[in-house]
């Protein structure tokens, strides 16, 4: 793994660094990947010095201040790690006791920071997309599948023309892919580690004429720049795995607006779905109602 720029710029500066900042210096060069999950303090009692020891390394070497510093550092790796990593990472993270507080606290901060980063003209600018479009093909690899899926069967519902892509091999794909073109919309769900896939599969939809809509972590992902419209939600890792919560959360928020503005089509559509689900005994009886 290439060292990225800004560990270049700390190995650069080193003979410059007082020792205390060399000892910080020294443990974010060889375990970054774990120093971007360290409070200060955790950061300073790891490498023997004091936790303003480690705000003023911060400071000197061009942040606003220590937390600036962490999540660069994490923003940086995130699409970098492997999955030990990730482990060993959010064994830092998590600690040993109370790892279902822990994880659950994390995930409902990915919610709020998700809410807190979306555009709420953005928002509206995908729902209008989504209603004017003649058919929309909503694609997502490894965790990312199980978004797309749970998108496209909800968005089915209020759309007729809704497609999952649902492809094992790159052919399946393209040819699942064909007939998209400038009426249409391509929406892509992909997180770090990004899916090589899911990039070129959008790359050749944008190239005829779909509108690209990319639901992801940061602007700056590779579907994000490939994209008309993009939608971002917090998804860091709390352990090997991706927390899908944030984008969860926004989808759902997606599927409820593009709902509202359905209106009584909507209505007439689960209206239906509901006689065709009872008739064909789609969802169980509760053991209550049977006698009823």
């Amino acid at each position: 793994m290439s060292r990225p720029p800004f560990l270049s710029q700390i190995a650069n500066n080193y003979q410059h660094l007082s020792k205390g900042h060399k000892k910080i210096a020294d443990y974010i060069l060889r375990e970054y990947d774990k120093a971007a999950f360290m409070t200060a303090a955790a950061l300073g009692e790891a490498v023997g010095v004091s936790e303003s020891t480690v705000v003023r390394f911060a400071a000197e070497n061009g942040w606003k201040g220590y937390p600036e510093l962490q999540k660069y550092l994490q923003d940086m790796i995130r699409s970098r790690l492997t999955s030990i990593q990730r482990l060993q990472a959010s064994d830092v993270k998590l600690g040993n006791d109370k790892i279902l507080e822990s994880v659950m606290t994390a995930d409902a901060d990915m919610i709020r920071r998700t809410l807190e980063q979306t555009s709420r003209e953005e928002f509206r600018s995908v729902v209008e997309a989504i209603n004017s479009a003649e058919r929309i093909y909503i694609q997502g690899t490894r965790s990312s599948a199980s978004l797309a899926n749970f998108l496209a069967l909800n968005l089915n519902i209020l759309h007729p023309g809704v497609e999952y892509v649902d492809a094992f091999s790159a052919s399946q794909t393209y040819e699942q892919l064909l007939r998209i073109g400038e009426k249409d919309m391509c929406i892509a769900i992909s997180f770090p580690r990004y899916s090589t896939r899911t990039l070129r599969a959008l790359r050749f939809a944008r190239d005829r004429g779909a509108c690209a809509v990319a639901i992801t972590d940061s602007p700056r992902s590779p579907i994000a720049l490939l994209s008309q419209h993009v939608l971002t939600a917090a998804c860091d890792s709390v352990s090997f795995v991706d927390s899908l919560v944030g984008p969860l959360s926004l989808i759902n928020a997606l599927l409820a607006a593009c709902a509202r503005s359905g209106g009584n089509k909507v209505y007439d559509t689960l209206q239906s779905l509901e006689r065709i689900w009872a008739q064909y005994e789609v969802y169980a009886v509760p053991e209550q109602e049977e006698g009823l």
